[in-house]
């Protein structure tokens, strides 16, 4: 095993990286709407349920594999079984693709920090949002019509800033950023949170998120929408975890990382209800409406109801929208940077190359494919690459995951002894039973119903030829290349031993 990988200089380093990594843009756009809709607080008992059966022991797999295996997720799976090194490099790859649009979110939210000192969006926010902005209600969707400068040049920021991070290396850059951001994150959030409860009408959106709706706990697509927040909310089968793990050092507690890394996403999540339907619960009050009809989910929750919510402020408007968006800010970039590390550790270990040069390579690669989402038909090509990559791709990954390592190569008592040598908190019969039974069986359920969906259902009713170019296509090329990557002959024995490269 290679004894000089490079190793985070704290405990609280890694954790925080960690849980820089699992919260990010969904955390704040997704959650709180997908708990609204979903039985409200009805929807936390499924949502707990999903943490402990699926979540937590996932989050403790990837932690023990990482740490026991020394290395990028091609490699760990390369060590368990060469047969299986396609599944390492298919997940980073899938994070090389997310890498690529989650940097021109994150410029969006930079930009709009900006706009917020003038409120440069004016009163129609989501016209200013599709057109003014990103010059997408006018481009006939499947072309690309020219880049925008507004959106390219926060992209260049994002990028400048996550690379100068990346080559700084584990404990210089990645665990000093996260260091900052995330403290930084939960001060600000914290007072967005304040602000919002003390606004007219906030006790509304309270009610709304928090009133139970039991009836809808026999639905499963609660139970699918529950699994599926766990999942993709913790940075689970992104490769992002056995990565950051394989940086720790010898003895360290692997199951008490997990539950902290955990609990943690889960209580921002929680925040974050609590921060955005108080300011929906003001903004319904204002407007005469019900609750319902400005709640939403994802882009035009940030960037056409927030800063509608803003607009209608009685007080400090600019800054509670500066604070709101820098905070997206930061909680994309500390996930940008560990989504980016999964790819760059892997063609360091793959093809035996200094980590300066493999973040210009996978990083400026990245970048540059970036630009395709600057466009003026940027969205919706960024909207299908995300639902078939990120959803399907990330959801089925992990699944294959689960299956090889608890039924195909039976690892599951090896790494809960692993696990067990290290850790206070002991492993028992509940974390067996989650990985060998109730995880695949409810992943399968789930990941069937969505793909049968997708066929049935073009997503979001765009055309067929567009959903199988930019969606089927690009989900298929990161397995393909997976196995092409694997099928290359490593620049170093997996022992750890340089090789002459033929």
């Amino acid at each position: 095993m290679d004894n000089n990988r490079a190793q985070w200089g704290t405990r609280a380093g890694f954790i925080l990286a960690a849980v820089g990594s699992a919260i990010g843009l969904g955390n704040i756009w997704r959650f709180p709407y997908i708990a609204y809709a979903d039985g409200g607080g009805a929807f936390f008992l499924p949502y707990l349920i999903a943490l402990l059966t699926a979540g937590i022991p996932i989050l403790i797999l990837e932690f023990t594999m990482g740490h026991k295996y020394r290395g990028s997720s091609p490699l760990t799976f390369a060590r368990i079984n060469k047969k299986a090194e396609w599944l390492g490099w298919w997940q980073v790859l899938i994070s090389f693709v997310i890498s690529t649009y989650y940097a021109v979110i994150i410029g969006w939210a930079l930009a709009y920090a900006f706009f917020s000192f003038k409120l440069s969006w004016g009163d129609d926010t989501g016209g200013f949002l599709m057109g003014d902005y990103l010059g997408a209600a006018d481009t006939e969707i499947g072309t690309l019509g020219g880049i925008v400068p507004n959106v390219f040049i926060p992209l260049l920021i994002v990028w400048v800033i996550t690379l100068g991070i990346l080559f700084k290396g584990v404990k210089k850059g990645i665990e000093v950023a996260n260091k900052i951001f995330i403290p930084a994150l939960l001060v600000l959030f914290m007072i967005i949170v304040i602000r919002a409860l003390t606004l007219d009408g906030a006790n509304i959106g309270l009610e709304a998120l928090f009133k139970p709706d039991w009836s809808r706990i026999g639905d499963s697509k609660v139970w699918i929408d529950a699994y599926g927040q766990i999942f993709f909310s913790l940075s689970i089968a992104f490769a992002i975890m056995i990565t950051y793990s394989s940086y720790l050092p010898k003895k360290s507690d692997i199951t008490n990382n997990a539950f902290i890394t955990g609990f943690s996403n889960s209580s921002f999540e929680l925040l974050a209800g609590i921060g955005v339907f108080s300011a929906l619960g003001f903004m319904a009050k204002a407007s005469g409406v019900d609750i319902s009809e400005v709640a939403t989910a994802g882009i035009g929750l940030a960037f056409a109801v927030f800063p509608a919510i803003i607009n209608e402020m009685p007080a400090f408007r600019e800054l509670f929208g500066f604070l709101f968006f820098t905070s997206l800010v930061l909680a994309g970039l500390s996930s940008l940077v560990s989504i980016s590390e999964t790819y760059i550790a892997g063609f360091q270990d793959k093809f035996n190359i200094s980590r300066t040069k493999a973040v210009a390579i996978g990083g400026g690669l990245s970048a540059l494919i970036s630009v395709l989402y600057a466009t003026k038909g940027g969205l919706y090509i960024l909207d299908v690459v995300d639902h078939f990559v990120l959803s399907m791709g990330v959801g089925l990954s992990g699944l294959v995951e689960v299956i090889l390592i608890a039924w195909v190569f039976r690892k599951v008592k090896s790494l809960q002894g692993y696990a067990n040598e290290f850790s206070d908190i002991r492993l028992g019969s509940w974390w067996v039973i989650c990985l060998t039974v109730i995880t695949p069986l409810l992943l399968g359920f789930m990941m069937i119903k969505n793909v049968y969906t997708d066929i049935v259902e073009p997503y979001e009713g765009y055309e067929v030829s567009f959903l199988i170019t930019y969606g089927w296509v690009a989900l298929g090329l990161t397995l393909v290349a997976g196995f092409l990557f694997a099928s290359r002959r490593w620049s170093k024995d997996i022992d750890g031993e340089n090789k002459e490269v033929s």
